[in-house]
């Protein structure tokens, strides 16, 4: 097969056609060189549902902790509160901690 044989082959025509070649060019560019590439928005798209998942974290944290602050203006949840948490005591109270083994014994 000579070169005008192949040349002017139909898959051949349209392969060398100039516009279908700076189209092909663009598509490459726009997927993987540009600042706006397909590439970064996978990436960015990743990161969006990071943040979506945090922020679904964080409000129901803040939802905890807006239960824990209305359940705290009630001075006996207060008090036992603090004994709990911050191990505080009453004036010639004692207070003994117990502490449990979390390891599990064969």
């Amino acid at each position: 097969m000579t070169f005008r044989q192949f040349k002017n082959k139909p898959i051949v025509k349209i392969i060398t056609n100039k516009y279908v070649i700076i189209l092909s060019i663009f598509i490459v560019w726009m997927v993987f060189f540009d600042e706006n590439s397909m590439l970064n928005h996978r990436e960015f798209n990743k990161e969006i549902n990071k943040l979506k998942n945090e922020k679904k974290y964080y409000k129901t944290q803040i939802k905890q902790d807006k239960e824990l602050i209305n359940k705290l203006k009630n001075n006996e949840e207060l008090e036992k509160f603090a004994r709990e948490e911050y191990h505080m005591k009453k004036e010639n109270e004692e207070i003994y901690l117990i502490e449990y083994d979390t390891l599990v014994k064969n």
